[in-house]
């Protein structure tokens, strides 16, 4: 089981502080898609630069281009890149194509998909790295909780991986790693704690 640290509520800057605290913590560092959206992929290119040996997860929630999405977040230095799982499935098998050619990886975001348990299916079968469980913030402010979800996909998976993001605290991480993904996401859980590095410390006495 890994733990992925999601960067969502910084800049460039502060991703790269933030990564120095509590870096040896966590396997892999999403750039999340705010950050994206607002400083584009030399965010990905600059915390790589930084830490080199670090795996990037770009968040890019790729709906279209599949394959060339993943080859430009692949040169700035991403490991692995998200797509939605309501992309059309030529798209996610341009990015899936283009991931292995290149030996990163893709991870499918599952926010908003209704048939959990046909698309995880379909997924699987287009040969994706990651499937991901994903209560997004409007979601955590309803009150959605992940854990049934993540045991529809792990049910109808046989190849890909599972992951899991969306609001997860030291006071759930127990639940969720009783279900047994091979990716926790953590975001504020770390970054908005008053002490980061005991936080990060405590997920990976947790997760590991």
């Amino acid at each position: 089981m890994k733990l992925q640290l999601a960067l969502d509520l910084v800049d460039t800057k502060g991703a790269i502080e933030v990564v120095k605290e509590v870096g040896e913590y966590v396997d892999v560092v999403e750039i999340g898609t705010p950050v994206i959206i607002n400083e584009g992929l030399h965010a990905v290119k600059a915390v790589k630069d930084a830490f080199p040996n670090i795996d990037i997860l770009a968040d890019l929630k790729v709906m279209d281009a599949g394959a060339y999405e993943v080859s430009v977040a692949a040169k700035a230095g991403a490991s692995i890149v998200t797509i939605l799982a309501a992309a059309e499935d030529v798209t996610i098998k341009g990015a899936v194509a283009e991931a292995k050619k290149l030996g990163k990886q893709i991870l499918v975001d599952m926010i908003a998909v209704k048939d959990l348990a046909g698309r995880a299916k379909e997924l699987d079968a287009l040969g994706v790295d990651y499937i991901c469980v994903h209560t997004g913030y409007d979601g955590q402010a309803e009150g959605e909780n992940p854990m049934a979800a993540l045991k529809v996909i792990k049910d109808n998976v046989k190849n890909s991986k599972t992951a899991v993001a969306g609001g997860i605290k030291l006071d759930t991480i127990e639940s969720v790693v009783a279900a047994k993904p091979d990716l926790v996401i953590v975001g504020g859980g770390i970054t908005g704690a008053d002490d980061k590095v005991a936080a990060a410390k405590k997920f990976r006495e947790l997760v590991k």
